[in-house]
């Protein structure tokens, strides 16, 4: 058995001051308290308190400026996409927005697709699809319907939409076992999504924007109630 991991005193810490932060409790451009007065109002040593700073400057929350302070940063204006498993650790209510852009950039993913994809790329797809058919059970259909789509985007020619779809199913990662309703029975789950793959190895746009656009309504309705059962619950990232 492998041993469970530890929260170490900067874990807690830098846990507490992210949430702080994400709850507007230090809002965006001000200035955090003294380090001398934070060490001791938290009953932590400055050098933890530095090594907490340090994760979350990393992070995108704050920024050091010395001699003169330690600033919360405007993440909403200045962050990027990489910020979203972070937030929707603190609140699954950036779920909803997550799944807007994933219906717009699912679709026109799709319709590309259809119009650029290669022999290669169609063969791949094909492939993929039936891996989702042949999952054995719902966390690897899960999975293996990832790669479909991360195929699709691929299939575009365009590496900025690689990236696109590689952050949507990053974001998805602290909820993502309250999001497996669509492929708990990997049959289904593979007869939800082949008119994409048709469409788009077929080589019609329009159609793979249509089937796209059913397909991420079906599976966003579907994965928003099962995360409405959990409650918001976070999932483990596997």
């Amino acid at each position: 058995m492998e041993a469970l991991p530890r929260e170490t005193i900067v874990d807690v810490l830098e846990k507490k001051l992210r949430e702080d932060i994400l709850a507007g409790r230090h809002p965006a451009g001000t200035y955090l308290p003294p380090e001398r007065e934070l060490a001791d109002g938290f009953g932590v040593t400055r050098t933890t308190l530095k090594h907490a700073f340090g994760r979350l400057a990393q992070s995108g929350l704050l920024e050091t400026r010395h001699g003169v302070g330690t600033r919360v940063r405007d993440f909403l204006r200045l962050g990027g996409a990489d910020l979203l498993p972070m937030l929707v650790r603190h609140s699954p209510d950036w779920i909803g927005e997550i799944f807007e852009v994933r219906r717009s950039i699912g679709a026109l993913i799709a319709e590309r697709a259809a119009a650029r994809a290669t022999p290669a790329h169609v063969g791949e797809l094909r492939r993929l699809l039936v891996a989702v058919g042949e999952a054995a059970g719902g966390d690897p259909a899960q999975l293996a319907d990832a790669e479909v789509h991360r195929a699709l985007a691929r299939a575009t020619g365009n590496r900025v939409y690689v990236l696109l779809t590689n952050t949507l199913f990053n974001a998805y990662l602290p909820v993502r076992a309250a999001l497996a309703g669509p492929f708990e029975d990997a049959r289904t789950a593979h007869d939800r999504l082949a008119p994409v793959v048709e469409a788009v190895t077929a080589g019609d746009p329009e159609a793979a924007r249509t089937a796209a656009g059913d397909y991420l309504s079906t599976t966003e309705r579907l994965m928003l109630e099962g995360l409405a059962r959990s409650g918001g619950r976070r999932g483990d990232a596997r």
